[in-house]
């Protein structure tokens, strides 16, 4: 609940002596907008005689201004059919009070415009005085959430598939954290299954202990797609001999070698170490440049015999096991037909990732006591991942509820087994080229900036993270080079260029860069309509982190700063700070330093570092 006592006394500054009464989901000290909606709550209440329980969660946004800041639509809160006639009723008893600077009556809907100056007066100064909190909230206080992202394959490049698991549940943990929750980061590796088996033989024949140390995650790739492509050749060659049900000589070793590892046969598993190892190691470099860290590096191969076999045995005694050919399935058909048949353990005795699955979720809550957990998983699992969640729930784990699948669409045209894929960190080397030669193209600027390199790392980084965020996550999309690399339009690159701009109206503004005079300064004299306009979306800043709790799409924020940078360019024509009156100038710094503190914030949610010249 709100520091009240520090709201009235904030309220009191602006001649507002009315009682604050905010409402269960309200939190008007952190969230400058619930103020208006705390104040709407309780005069449509009081002029409807509804319930403010019913008028607070039906309190919507609009989607531009001329429609108001907050609309309600009538129907949501009363049964009563004559839905236009108590709107115009409504309105005309409704007070506005210092808060709303008019109440429209609008068919079935009431459109809420609030006072912009004491809008501006309070999220001005508050995002000045919180900085870098400012949006933070403390809503998820006491609950834990766990969430699993990234999770390659280790002894693979970690290529752009990669990257949608990583950033997704980079943003959704930052988010998470922001607004109160204890949040838990793992990273599953996938370290077990036949494909080590594939490696391992791939290995023996193909490897190089020399290119293993000098370059090792492209040398077991280059492996991998080897012994694939052997693999893929025997089986042709029987086809073309007639074979109905070709079988590849490769792929019995393979998992005669997968199966000596579970067996703990000393040279296979040495050897599978080394992979593991090296590919670990690697990848930490590449998850500190995309500024992802994690608590814990897990992984299939950590969940332990014992608990396989306890699974098992608690599949069995809830009856849930049926055996099919020596394999052993979970028949889930009569709860969902959809959902099919699982197999739990194979014919020659190995666990499968399901299995893995299931003891690593029990281990997980045994440790974490998580009140929910977040697997960023491809849409790809969105079976597997339904039969996990409700196979545990059969097994009698109440918390099963708790488990949630956040899915995301595929980078198309990519595939480790053909060698097609595109390795992230070549991404991330030519985006970084790509930028430091547009920055070279302007000199007088480009001799301002200190470090180059790092700034073009920096942008380029943003430009592939971006690309990915701007659209909802359950989109598929192909890889695309010129789309990766271009730096036109809504791009990560312009997130930078707005966020360098802003600090360039600091640097410039010399003296008048003041943090407590730009606190203390006169925010009724922005009454230009993009002032007013700007003022309107950094306040929603907070509102927006909500939203995005709700939805758990990275878009909800990006298409947001995109809105809001576009906006804080629209204002450099008409809101100059040089050659102003002190008062005027204080004034609209003010408000770029709490536009760029906005940006700022967003960018950092989503795993940006906002440069400051570029």
């Amino acid at each position: 609940m709100a520091d009240i006592t520090s709201l009235t006394q904030k309220l009191n500054a602006f001649g507002i002596s009315e009682p604050v009464k905010p409402y269960p989901g309200s939190n008007p000290e952190l969230n400058p907008i619930d103020l208006f909606r705390s104040y709407i709550t309780q005069e449509l209440s009081r002029v409807s005689g509804i319930e403010p329980a019913k008028i607070f969660p039906a309190l919507e946004w609009t989607n531009t201004s001329d429609r108001g800041d907050l609309i309600i639509p009538i129907p949501r809160i009363t049964r009563e059919k004559n839905h236009e006639e108590l709107a115009a009723e409504w309105t005309s008893k409704f007070e506005n009070g210092p808060y709303l600077s008019e109440v429209i009556a609008k068919g079935k809907f009431i459109q809420f415009f609030f006072n912009p100056r004491l809008l501006g007066d309070i999220s001005i100064k508050d995002i000045l005085q919180k900085g870098k909190d400012f949006g933070k909230a403390e809503i998820g206080k006491g609950q834990r959430i766990v969430v699993e992202f990234s999770s390659p394959n280790i002894a693979k490049p970690f290529h752009a598939g990669h990257l949608r698991s990583t950033i997704i549940g980079g943003f959704i943990s930052n988010l998470h954290e922001a607004l109160g929750f204890d949040v838990v980061r793992l990273n599953y590796l996938g370290d077990w299954g036949k494909q080590f088996g594939v490696l391992g033989v791939g290995f023996r024949k193909y490897g190089s202990e020399e290119a293993l140390e000098k370059d090792p995650i492209q040398h077991l790739f280059d492996v991998y797609v080897k012994i694939n492509q052997d693999i893929t050749s025997e089986k042709e060659a029987q086809i073309a001999a007639g074979s109905t049900d070709p079988q590849s000589e490769i792929d019995n070793e393979a998992r005669a070698f997968f199966k000596k590892m579970a067996d703990g046969d000393e040279e296979s598993l040495n050897l599978w170490k080394k992979f593991r190892a090296l590919s670990i190691e690697r990848y930490k470099a590449t998850y500190e440049r995309l500024n992802i860290f994690y608590d814990s590096y897990s992984g299939e191969s950590q969940v332990s015999e014992e608990r396989l076999k306890e699974v098992t045995k608690e599949l069995q005694e809830a009856n849930l096991i049926t055996e099919d050919k020596g394999a052993l399935l979970v028949d889930l058909t009569k709860y969902n037909k959809k959902l099919g048949k699982a197999i739990v353990q194979k014919k020659d005795g190995t666990s499968l990732y399901l299995t893995r699955d299931l003891g690593a979720a029990i281990d997980r809550h045994q440790k974490y006591k998580f009140d929910k957990m977040f697997y960023i998983i491809a849409s790809q699992q969105d079976l597997h991942t339904a039969q996990f969640f409700k196979i545990l729930e059969l097994m009698g784990y109440e918390w099963a509820k708790n488990l949630k699948h956040i899915n995301f669409g595929m980078v198309q045209g990519m595939s480790t087994r053909k060698g097609t894929v595109v390795f992230l960190d070549t991404i991330l080397e030519e985006t970084k080229n790509a930028m430091h030669e547009v920055m070279k193209k302007n000199e007088e600027k480009y001799a301002q900036v200190e470090n180059p390199e790092e700034i073009a790392d920096l942008v380029g980084m943003s430009a592939v993270l971006i690309q990915d965020m701007s659209a909802k996550r359950i989109n598929n999309y192909a890889f695309n080079w010129s789309r990766m690399l271009s730096f036109e339009g809504d791009t990560g690159p312009y997130l930078q260029y707005a966020h360098s701009r802003l600090r360039s109206v600091e640097r410039k503004a010399g003296e008048l860069n003041n943090k407590q005079e730009l606190e203390a300064a006169d925010y009724s004299l922005l009454t230009e309509p993009c002032a007013i306009e700007l003022i309107r979306l950094i306040a929603q800043y907070p509102d927006v982190l909500l939203n995005a709790l709700r939805t758990l799409e990275p878009s909800t924020v990006v298409t947001y700063l995109f809105k809001l940078t576009h906006t804080v360019s629209s204002c450099y024509d008409v809101l100059w700070v040089a050659g102003q009156e002190k008062p005027l100038a204080q004034a609209r710094l003010a408000l770029y330093s709490s536009a760029r503190q906005v940006l700022y914030n967003g960018m950092k949610l989503l795993n940006l570092t906002p440069v400051d010249r570029m």
